[in-house]
């Protein structure tokens, strides 16, 4: 067994691994990152690219139809499968390699294990951190213990990104972010959709009016919605045919599972430094690992405070500082975090939710207005339906909270994130004035309703 010696080791390739390895490299580090599956992880080729590459289409075909003068037609599916798997560069991670090889990082494919303070176990090799092990293994669905259910071979957000063929008959279980998203996107290349939540609404984290507006929306593509809905059993024999709680089947072609994330700490050797495997790696403010003197970091899905991609880099990038000797400290975490749900109407939000700041005790008030309802509206989201809300911290006057809804809005959530993260006083926002004709001027009318 070879032994080599690093200054930094990173167990997992995806996103944030990437990250941290590139920054540390780049300041000099000599860096390990370890990786059994494809560099550039889920959301390089299972989430979020393939995903959006499947939603786009739809998206787009909606906006033209919009939009008086501009032919419309049904989508071509072989070529919307064939764009999703250019995305993804044919699940081929070559293009992924330069990056890292340009900042020194050297990669070793394989299952990596701790062993011990400071020690990764891959394969034959053991790898030794001068400095810092960091854990960036990510995360995988989460099957539930339905009778049946893992032997009718379910799918998950792996198949359900990068299917070759549209099923005919899709089952969704779960109405969270990846169920909508892959509801809308199989249904508008042809498949026919059942989705089962068992909550009263669908993506229940965010502001009701998101909800209500992504259910009618699904509904109106002809997904058939079915809320505080459980599944008794599964069984496949051909068809999948999925037995409903309190009676009722349905039969499908697929069935795909979509209620969470289970962190990927199983078969890391966390027992080999006094943690839990199976559980995820809790970490402080500067993404250490309590207890380790500095050594251990855990950043991404894998220490389970914001399973977003984006906030796993931001992690990255933290605990990089951190181990380069900076003072850090996360401020955009766990219900703070920006995050986009790529439905039509997108749902954008950031912070906190009126129900979510009124539980934590603050004086808040809500503002709403009609998303398109400005001259920008006549141009993009053209009569599509959509709402903006902001909650306002009455007693500091600064918005603690902001969801979008409406066409192609995820770009006008970073606004909201400065506002919120940056503790903007409304009297400043009021300043910051919008450009005129675009739908930016939401913030205008938001803050006239307010009262200003």
């Amino acid at each position: 067994m070879g032994e080599r010696e690093v200054d930094v080791v990173v167990i997992g390739a995806g996103a944030p691994g990437e990250v941290i390895a590139g920054r540390l490299g780049e300041a000099g580090l000599r860096v390990a990152i370890v990786e059994e599956r494809l560099v550039g992880g889920e959301c390089s080729f299972y989430a979020c690219m393939p995903s959006k590459a499947l939603l786009r289409p739809g998206e787009l075909e909606a906006e033209a139809r919009r939009v008086p003068g501009v032919p419309t037609g049904e989508l071509d599916v072989d070529a919307v499968l064939a764009r999703r798997d250019e995305v993804v560069h044919d699940l081929d991670d070559s293009t992924q390699l330069p990056w890292l090889e340009d900042r020194g990082v050297v990669l070793v494919r394989g299952h990596g294990r701790l062993d011990g303070e400071r020690r990764v176990v891959v394969d034959d090799d053991v790898l030794v951190a001068r400095r810092a092990v960091v854990v960036a293994t990510g995360s995988s669905a989460t099957i539930p213990p339905v009778q049946g259910l893992a032997e009718a071979r379910p799918w998950t957000n792996v198949e359900a990104t990068t299917a070759k063929h549209v099923p005919g008959r899709l089952f969704v279980l779960g109405g969270g972010v990846v169920g909508v998203e892959m509801a809308q996107a199989w249904s508008s290349l042809g498949s026919r959709v059942t989705l089962v939540h068992r909550d009263a609404r669908l993506i229940e984290r965010e502001e009701p009016f998101a909800s209500e507006q992504v259910a009618t929306a699904l509904r109106e593509a002809g997904v058939d919605v079915r809320l505080e809905t459980s599944v008794a059993a599964v069984s496949r024999n051909g068809a999948v045919r999925v037995a409903l709680v309190g009676g009722g089947e349905v039969e499908a072609d697929e069935i795909l599972v979509s209620i969470g994330r289970t962190p990927r700490t199983t078969d890391i050797g966390l027992e080999t430094v006094g943690l839990e495997p199976g559980k995820h790696v809790r970490v402080d403010e500067s993404l250490r690992v309590p207890g380790h003197e500095g050594w251990l970091y855990a950043v991404g899905d894998v220490n389970g405070r914001a399973l977003l991609t984006h906030m796993g880099k931001y992690q990255a990038r933290l605990a990089a500082d951190a181990i380069l000797g900076k003072d850090v400290r996360l401020r955009s975490d766990g219900g703070s975090s920006p995050g986009v749900i790529f439905t039509d109407p997108q749902v954008g939000s950031v912070g906190l939710t009126l129900a979510a700041a009124q539980e934590a005790g603050l004086d808040v008030r809500a503002v709403d207005v009609e998303t398109s309802g400005n001259a920008g509206g006549s141009f993009v989201g053209r009569n599509a339906p959509g709402t903006a809300r902001l909650v306002v911290d009455e007693n500091r006057r600064v918005v603690v909270g902001a969801t979008i809804t409406g066409a192609e809005v995820a770009e006008a959530l970073h606004a909201a994130t400065i506002a919120v993260i940056g503790e903007v006083p409304l009297d400043d926002l009021w300043h910051a004035v919008p450009s005129f004709p675009t739908r930016s001027e939401l913030w205008l009318r938001l803050l006239e309703a307010y009262g200003l």
